[in-house]
């Protein structure tokens, strides 16, 4: 088995350096990550210059763009390879509720699936003084892989997994979540440069808003592993038949 290893914190982040560790035993591991943190890419590709990539040993490579570009690059004709499995992260943060929308690490995902892999998302919900236990993350990585190759699920979905910050022996257990709400982002934050011209901070994310019972913040707050089913399809069926009713208003 062939696994494509990338996230959106860097080739050399520890989630990924952790990850490659833990999945190493199940099979052969390729990392295609960016060449520095580029958390909050989401989905952009890289189309307006061409993209470089550098390969500082063995199996690692590091790619002059975004976690997309990455993955698009190493399924889509770098290698002389298939890949079996595409799987992001260990992301340094939590990508819970609308966090998705933005996220480097879901987005990797998101192509990998797009190119017709299973994905799974991965990400350690840290915080300030938190204690950054990356092997937790890679030990559910590699839990959650050994279940998948035990018993695989429909190849359409992606799993969005956020695991508490704790050691692995402290985790409650794993849970199937929906995805929560944020309220809306904090105001932008003005500053100066140093030649006195005004520049701007996009605002931290706002604080939870639909953090109930079911959802992947309260099954972190409770000290469960969220795992999240995610679609691609953008699209509310529920909502087409008042659609089309509304555009039948409309006369040409």
């Amino acid at each position: 088995m062939k696994i494509l290893l990338s996230n959106d914190d860097g080739y050399r982040a520890e989630g990924i350096l952790r990850l490659r560790e833990a999945l190493a035993p199940l099979a052969d591991i390729t990392i295609v990550a960016p060449d520095r943190n580029r958390s909050g890419a989401s989905n952009s590709l890289t189309l307006d210059v061409p993209l470089r990539v550098f390969g500082p040993e063995p199996g690692v490579y590091y790619v002059v763009g975004t976690p997309t570009d990455c993955v698009h690059l190493a399924i889509s004709g770098f290698f002389d390879f298939e890949h079996d499995m595409a799987i992001s992260g260990v992301n340094d943060g939590p990508n819970l509720g609308d966090d998705v929308l933005y996220s480097g690490t879901v987005a990797a995902a998101i192509e990998g699936r797009f190119l017709g892999l299973p994905t799974l998302a991965l990400s350690l919900c840290t915080a300030p003084r938190s204690g950054r236990h990356f092997e937790t993350g890679a030990r559910v990585a590699r839990l959650l892989l050994e279940r998948l190759l035990e018993q695989p699920l429909e190849r359409a979905l992606i799993l969005n997994v956020n695991v508490p910050d704790v050691p692995f022996d402290e985790l409650e257990g794993f849970r199937a979540t929906r995805l929560g709400f944020r309220h809306r982002s904090e105001h932008v934050i003005r500053a100066h440069d140093p030649r006195g011209q005004p520049v701007y901070w996009i605002g931290p994310a706002g604080p939870q808003a639909d953090a109930g019972a079911g959802t992947d913040f309260h099954a972190i707050a409770e000290g469960y592993v969220s795992v999240t089913p995610l679609q691609i399809d953008f699209t509310r069926h529920a909502a087409l038949p008042a659609v089309a009713s509304w555009l039948g208003g409309i006369h040409v």
